[in-house]
């Protein structure tokens, strides 16, 4: 395992050689540098013949070449080094995979998507090491570099495959590594109906908030199933639409999708270096969404001072906007609101936010973990309005009981005509039910 992991580290070093060699001179020719899929499909035959070139240099030396098996495994160590994830590939590599965490380099677990849990072999040799792979992968994952070091103990990042690692250093005996799989690339309301994520009239229902341009909050705890159900939800916008998602880290990847989305433009938090200078916080790339004519502002996950300018945007004609934010109830996330933005710039006291909030969100949609392998919308509520002290909510949507996917409530909905318009279906629609 050693030897290996050294000669794939050997073989890296040529690749990069290369590869720097075919920038230089694409350059010299005043060609654009190569990026993406673009990079990979023209680095693929370089691996292939430096791995080659290895084989017959052994067979010189020592009357013994690699086997083709052998060169398949090397060729697919680079690979994963320099386009996936690293030696961390090969877990996400298993469709049954759920999460990785490894707690130092030597204690790594994986939770299957049965919710089973087994410790298996490392992925490196040392602490030291594991660090520089997480240096390595945040060097070119994303849309920029991100720092992890001793000043910056905590990474965050989407993995090519978009799975979500985060990582930390420094504030424990090892460092940690965390991944959490999204194991259905693309989604949609009808995935998610398959999944018992939703019924067939909340799918009806959700559907119809994002024709009608509706605005709408996705809260729940962790592994809840927010940024997928925003996926799915998403997976509703006309293509004819012009998105701007902003993301700490990318995950919602619907740039990615260009047959949906094919004018959607992504926008990464960008950390500041060593000196502190060069960062771009999220709610100055909201602030300037608005400026490039969007017909709809995605926030992956609102966690501070941004929450001021989603919900002024959301005032000021970006209707159909979505978010998510975490919080343990579907009426907790107005006070979180709250919270948040007397943290901001504009320290707007709580009465003013509850105003905003009153004035920005039509829909609160609480998601529930409640197994390894099931996630429920448990409650939606409507933002109703402002009753001169705070939002006022109605749940049209409430679990039985704690822990089950929510039904249908008697309370009347305020849009209702304009969302049987954008093509709601409510239960007995037609039959004399409204």
């Amino acid at each position: 395992m050693s030897f290996n992991r050294e000669l794939v580290l050997r073989l890296q070093a040529e690749v990069g050689e290369r590869r720097t060699a075919l920038r230089q001179s694409r350059r010299a020719q005043r060609l654009p540098d190569l990026t993406g899929e673009a990079d990979r499909q023209h680095t693929r035959p370089i691996i292939r013949d430096v791995v080659e070139a290895y084989s017959h240099r052994l067979f010189e030396g020592t009357g013994s070449a690699l086997t083709d098996a052998a060169q398949a495994e090397v060729v697919k160590a680079l690979d994963a080094r320099l386009f996936g994830a690293g030696p961390f590939q090969h877990l996400l590599d298993n469709d049954k995979v759920e999460d990785v965490h490894c707690n130092g380099f030597d204690k790594v677990f994986v939770r299957y998507a049965d919710g089973t849990d087994e410790q298996v072999d490392p992925v490196c040799d040392s602490n030291e090491e594991l660090i520089q792979i997480l240096q390595d992968l945040a060097s070119y994952t994303g849309l920029s570099s991100r720092p992890f070091d001793t000043s910056n103990v905590e990474l965050d990042l989407r993995l090519p495959d978009g799975s979500r690692l985060s990582a930390t250093q420094g504030v424990s005996p090892w460092p940690t590594v965390s991944i959490r799989r999204h194991r259905h690339p693309i989604l949609d309301l009808a995935h998610e109906e398959e999944l018992g994520t939703v019924d067939s009239e909340q799918a009806s229902f959700l559907r119809a908030t994002v024709h009608a341009k509706k605005n709408i909050m996705i809260a729940g705890g962790t592994g809840a199933g927010k940024t997928t159900l925003l996926r799915a939800i998403a997976s509703e916008i006309p293509s004819t639409e012009r998105l701007i998602t902003v993301e700490r880290t990318l995950e919602l990847a619907l740039h990615e999708d260009v047959d949906a989305h094919p004018n959607c433009v992504p926008f990464e938090e960008r950390q500041p270096n060593a000196e502190g200078e060069g960062g771009v916080s999220l709610s100055t790339l909201v602030r300037r969404s608005l400026r490039m004519s969007p017909d709809r502002v995605i926030v992956g996950e609102v966690l501070g001072d941004e929450v001021v300018t989603m919900l002024n945007a959301m005032t000021q004609g970006n209707d159909g906007s979505l978010s998510t934010i975490h919080a343990n109830s579907a009426l907790e996330v107005t006070p979180r609101l709250c919270a948040y933005a007397i943290q901001a710039q504009e320290r707007l006291p709580m009465e003013a936010t509850q105003m905003l909030v009153a004035g920005a969100l039509d829909f609160i949609v609480f998601m529930r973990k409640i197994s390894s392998q099931q996630r429920v919308v448990e409650s939606i509520l409507e933002v109703t309005g402002y009753d001169g002290e705070r939002a006022t909510h109605s749940h049209v949507w409430a679990a039985p009981r704690l822990g089950e996917r929510g039904v249908r409530t008697a309370a009347q909905i305020t849009c209702h005509d304009e969302l049987i318009a954008a093509g709601w279906q409510p239960a007995g629609w037609g039959q004399g039910v409204a």
